[in-house]
């Protein structure tokens, strides 16, 4: 089994001075911890879970960059991009430059899109729920088509590109957050190489979901990575933490994916190193 570390929080003392210097110590800190991956959000205010949208929020792309210089090991991806926000040529770019420059370590993780009043409050595009999946489906082909051989022309409905042409050429893998049975389970099976669940959900109902849209596409569903995004509270011992993963193993999550309330603490980080090689040797259901 696999943990990561997700950092969503980049109010610290000191201000936004200290934003820097603290995010610094996450990315190191997780690669040093032996950590598999570290994630940011896809956020331009801050959403109502983690604080106030006032607070800080760093964009995605600049964030896992910098981080990437200052890392050698750490998969880095964005949990999960608003497909919408951007045109797709763009965002392959920006993740495949991701890739290129921190030697192979990005992940393109991608959703739907939730968040109204940033997308309003920005002026970036938000099409209502129908047209927002109808976008994400298409930017995963162009994605695939960018990340494959093919450099021709693509039209779709809403998108369209002359030229998917693509150098430096990349392959990160790529993740779908969500849960939605019909739609995004779907196109996980279609389309992605992992998914993302939230802590709550059915696990055990979702992955089932999961696997009979993969046999319907012929896709054979152990070759997708099941990831879970967990929140480690203050004052939860290492060996809860381990007791909590444990469980998801047995229900078949490969990464557990975790959110701290400071990715900066010593403490924090050490619980993760700890709890990183006790679930190391757990071998997730159906592996």
């Amino acid at each position: 089994m696999r943990l990561g570390l997700t950092c969503p929080s980049f109010t610290w003392p000191g201000g936004d001075a200290a934003i820097a210097g603290r995010f610094a110590d996450v990315a190191r800190g997780a690669d040093e911890a032996g950590l598999h991956s570290l994630w940011v959000m896809d956020h331009f205010f801050q959403i109502p879970n983690f604080g106030a949208a006032e607070e800080p929020m760093l964009e995605a792309y600049g964030a896992l960059s910098y981080a990437a210089a200052l890392t050698s090991r750490v998969r880095l991806g964005a949990l999960v991009t608003g497909a919408v926000h951007r045109p797709p040529g763009l965002l392959v770019k920006q993740v495949s430059t991701l890739d290129a420059l921190s030697g192979g370590r990005a992940v393109l993780g991608l959703g739907a899109a939730w968040h109204e009043e940033e997308a309003r409050g920005l002026g970036l595009p938000f099409p209502p729920l129908p047209e927002r999946f109808e976008r994400l489906e298409e930017t995963l082909r162009i994605a695939v088509r960018m990340f494959g051989e093919q450099d021709g022309p693509y039209e779709g409905r809403h998108y369209r590109l002359s030229r998917t042409l693509n150098s430096p050429q990349a392959r990160p893998p790529i993740l779908i957050g969500g849960s939605g049975e019909t739609k995004t389970l779907r196109l996980v099976a279609q389309y992605a190489d992992a998914c993302n669940l939230l802590h709550g959900a059915d696990v055990t109902r979702k992955l089932g979901v999961l696997r009979a849209h993969c046999e319907r596409l012929g896709r054979p569903y152990e070759e997708i990575e099941k990831t879970l995004h967990l929140r480690i509270p203050d004052g939860q011992s290492v060996g809860e933490s381990v007791q909590i993963c444990g469980e998801l193993a047995a229900e078949g999550i490969d990464h557990v994916i975790a959110a701290v309330p400071d990715a900066s603490s010593g403490a924090a980080l050490a619980h993760l190193a700890a709890l990183a090689e006790q679930i190391s040797g757990i071998t997730p259901a159906g592996r």
